[in-house]
């Protein structure tokens, strides 16, 4: 990783974590020429799901505290896979958001993962995304995001 963006992980107060081995049969991520499609990512910190359940039983502030440590694997998972300083664009992620009946303000929570992106990659974390609601998600986390990134400089393992 670059001092750039060490730097900016340390003025945020961040550190990558080290992520587990997937459970199922899914690859981190998977490689087509320069674009890089990673897997989603919860927001689970030593193994635990961080403000489990679903958005409109939780706070937005809740959801966006989940956005932003799902992001943060994100990038640690980009980090591993790529390298964060061979990222040359976030080109869009997917952020799934777990809605209770009425909950609509997925693009809200989903800004917080953005923002992160945004903050450590600087212009080459600006992407197009989209926010859905849905009713749940894996280990009952409130957030899911994936990326597909645009990069080179390191081979599939």
């Amino acid at each position: 990783m670059n001092e750039q963006i060490r730097q900016r992980l340390a003025d945020l107060g961040l550190e990558l974590p080290r992520l587990p081995a997937p459970r199922y049969q899914y690859e981190p991520a998977t490689r087509t020429g320069d674009l890089w499609f990673f897997s989603g990512k919860t927001p689970i910190v030593a193994g635990t799901v961080q403000h489990p359940g679903r958005l409109g039983d939780l706070s937005v502030d809740e959801g966006q505290q989940a956005a932003r440590i799902a992001a943060l694997n994100l990038l640690a998972a980009i980090d591993t896979e790529l390298g964060l300083e061979n990222v040359t664009r976030v080109l869009k992620i997917t952020g799934f958001v777990a809605s209770a009946d009425g909950f609509v303000e997925q693009p809200k929570v989903v800004d917080a993962a953005s923002q992160l992106l945004v903050d450590v990659l600087g212009d080459a974390g600006r992407h197009a995304r989209s926010a859905v609601g849905v009713a749940w998600l894996p280990g009952n986390a409130a957030v899911e995001v994936e990326a597909i990134v645009s990069g080179e400089g390191k081979e599939m393992a």
